[in-house]
């Protein structure tokens, strides 16, 4: 799409109207007077009603396929359950609808490649909700990186630790739905952390394990096991010679954190390293040879993209950096160009993430090609 041929305003719609659409989509759509609110999908009738009171919008259907086809809607955000991404983004492809998805983008990267090339061939912006990439530290540390600061990088190291009720997770915990637990939902995040920052992956060998059984809804009703991970770690050797080590639970007890976790996400190069931890993104971790790591304040000019509507002193800071992936994707479309992450780096990411699999099942290493575009 030509960026003179872009709406002056971008008209979204959203399928899927649960907690993360509520939490920084339509913050993001709210902040951005270049982007309107226009229409809302969601399966369960209740919730549907409320959002569409609460979000003050006019057309709310029940039907993916109605949003995805009206012409009062420019793009659309999929932020439904992980196993129906792929037949709407296909079909809001199909009718020239921009496209942002929640990770992961599919069940396998067999259905992210699918979705990524209805996208690529019917030139729709296209987009992965790869939040995190937008934090101020993170935004910092690609900075540091690629401008030399930290010399040649040798390791990556991503912790991410939730301690989260060992009840139902609903359909997040069945394979069919999900296709896996904690590796698709939070491990693919930090993997995208990694494929930006320190280039593609060579080879991966990785494991996952399930200890919650999770029988009992929230409100203590019976309901069938869980089938997925909620532990998921792995080690990478990427092609420029660094290693990389990735581990994710949501059973590590005591790292609440006001519902954020743990997050680190550390690079040691040649001359320092740096650390992003998600409950304090304004501030990155920094250490050379000499002295201990320690914190220094990210610079203005990395708190949020030049551009960006949103203030950074206003609200949480674990927070507020979402809206810029709103920000984002309005950008792209406006100005006729890829969105950042794309659907791409959400197939990259897929990639690493099934033969985290496969490497599990086999007891053996699996090499990771760079895919096709």
């Amino acid at each position: 799409m030509s960026a003179n041929s872009s709406p002056k305003v971008v008209r979204v719609g959203i399928i899927g109207a649960g907690a993360v659409s509520d939490y920084h989509h339509v913050p993001g759509i709210r902040l951005d007077d270049r982007a309107t609110l226009a229409g809302v999908c969601d399966a369960d009738p209740n919730l549907l009603a409320k959002r569409k009171a609460e979000w003050k919008v006019d057309f709310a259907t029940s039907d993916p396929l109605e949003l995805c086809a009206s012409p009062d809607v420019d793009a659309v955000i999929i932020a439904t359950p992980n196993f129906t991404h792929k037949a709407i983004a296909i079909a809001a492809a199909k009718h020239g609808k921009h496209i942002m998805c929640e990770k992961p983008l599919g069940l396998s990267a067999v259905e992210v490649r699918e979705m990524y090339e209805a996208a690529r061939d019917n030139g729709v912006v296209h987009m992965t909700a790869f939040t995190y990439r937008f934090a101020p530290s993170m935004i910092y540390m690609s900075h540091l990186l690629k401008s030399g600061m930290l010399g040649e990088p040798r390791h990556f190291r991503s912790q991410r630790f939730l301690d989260w009720p060992e009840t139902s997770w609903g359909w997040r915990q069945y394979q069919d739905k999900a296709g896996a637990g904690d590796l698709f939902d939070m491990t693919i995040h930090r993997i995208d952390f990694a494929l930006d920052l320190m280039g593609p992956l060579k080879s991966v060998c990785g494991a996952v394990a399930r200890f919650a059984p999770r029988t009992l809804t929230p409100d203590g009703k019976p309901c069938p096991p869980s089938n997925v991970d909620d532990w998921s770690s792995l080690i990478g050797e990427f092609e420029s010679g660094a290693t990389g080590v990735w581990e994710g639970t949501t059973l590590a007890k005591g790292y609440a954190r006001d519902g954020f976790g743990h997050e680190w996400a550390e690079i040691n190069g040649s001359e320092g390293s740096a650390v992003y931890r998600l409950h304090e993104p304004n501030t990155i971790l920094l250490g050379k040879t000499g002295s201990d790591l320690a914190p220094v304040t990210v610079p203005a000019e990395y708190l949020k993209p030049l551009a960006s509507p949103r203030n950074p002193s206003d609200g949480k800071p674990a927070t507020v950096f979402r809206y810029d992936l709103m920000w984002e994707f309005v950008s792209a479309i406006r100005e006729g160009r890829p969105a950042i992450p794309s659907f791409y780096d959400g197939l990259k990411a897929q990639l690493i993430a099934d033969a985290v699999l496969e490497s599990h099942a086999k007891r053996a290493w699996v090499d990771t090609p760079v895919p096709a575009r």
